[in-house]
């Protein structure tokens, strides 16, 4: 497995994370022998980096990590945790607690659900408005203090926000959706963490199976699936993001490769600071996403994409309206 570091602060990393929010019902039903195998099939297959939030499944997700994780030597593997969302008990969204008293009681409840003494990177999962980023950075140094906390994270904050970050403790990594299709973060975000020696780790690198080559029009989706509220789903959106990845498709082609290794492939050829995070919920997915690693990007592969890809090329924004206003990074 290829390795890259999470900034000059962070740890040594695989270079494709698993991303395991997907097995805890956020993409509809999943299958928990199958969730678990893939887990063990990405460790086996070199995967370190698991990426989880303490809200996926209020807690489910943490708890199946912790299981599949039994037996597994401590320092095989990193663990990034997102915390600070909330959730009623319907599982509806309640906004965001980042004070420093919540910062500690999350982990405290996320290191039981882990079965573990520490977490490597430790992040809020969004600027909480009320509360200056300074404060909840300051609760997360003292957890690294204390032991429990390896390293600080950040996730879907402005250039301005990482900086007052990165001005209380180092940041290791920002964890934003990066892809073919969002790609926000080019102007100012990305530049700034290079500027700081902070590496991103790219989540949606898929655009959530939108641009997976598997995603149809008749797609039935799980009425739980949030996918059905997003606007890249929607309408006349999804017909136009479809043909996007009509056109993806014929490069994958004339590549030797699937339309996902592609994508993956290109956002690991944006430069060795940025670690993609897969989705996989299951080990034939988790597979293919693995064969992204053998795509080689030439020039003319990467021009024939941006001319395909440009920046703001897709139909729709990547939440709906309540989602993206709680984006500090597309203010």
């Amino acid at each position: 497995m290829q390795q890259r570091n999470l900034g000059k602060h962070g740890p040594q990393v695989s270079a494709l994370g698993l991303g395991c929010m997907g097995m805890s019902g956020m993409y509809g039903a999943a299958d928990r022998g199958e969730s678990i195998a893939t887990i063990h099939a990405a460790l086996d297959a070199g995967i370190t980096l698991l990426d989880t939030g303490d809200f996926y499944g209020m807690g489910h997700n943490e708890m199946l990590i912790g299981d599949a994780l039994v037996g597994r030597p401590r320092d095989s593997y990193q663990l990034s945790v997102k915390f600070g969302a909330q959730r009623g008990p319907a599982g509806d969204w309640l906004g965001y607690d980042a004070r420093p008293a919540a910062v500690k009681t999350a982990l405290a409840y996320t290191l039981q659900r882990l079965r573990t003494d520490h977490i490597d990177i430790y992040r809020p999962a969004r600027l909480d408005p009320k509360v200056p980023i300074e404060d909840t950075v300051g609760a997360i140094a003292d957890l690294v203090k204390a032991g429990y906390v390896r390293h600080l994270g950040l996730s879907e904050v402005g250039a301005e926000t990482i900086r007052r970050a990165n001005a209380v403790h180092p940041v290791a990594d920002l964890q934003i959706e990066y892809s073919l299709v969002s790609r926000g973060i080019e102007p100012a975000i990305l530049p700034a963490c290079r500027e700081l020696g902070i590496a991103v780790t790219a989540y949606g690198v898929l655009s959530r199976g939108l641009i997976s080559g598997h995603w149809t029009a008749g797609h039935a989706a799980d009425a739980k699936d949030f996918r059905t509220h997003s606007p890249r789903f929607q309408g006349d959106n999804l017909t136009h993001n479809l043909s996007l990845v009509d056109t993806l498709r014929q490069l994958a082609k004339a590549k030797a490769c699937s339309v996902a290794q592609l994508a993956i492939a290109w956002v690991l050829a944006r430069g060795g600071d940025i670690v993609p995070l897969v989705g996989a919920r299951t080990r034939e997915r988790l597979t293919e996403a693995l064969g992204a690693l053998d795509v080689k990007l030439g020039a003319d592969d990467l021009a024939a994409l941006e001319r395909t890809f440009p920046p703001g090329v897709a139909a729709g924004d990547r939440y709906n309206i309540h989602g993206m206003a709680s984006l500090d990074s597309e203010r």
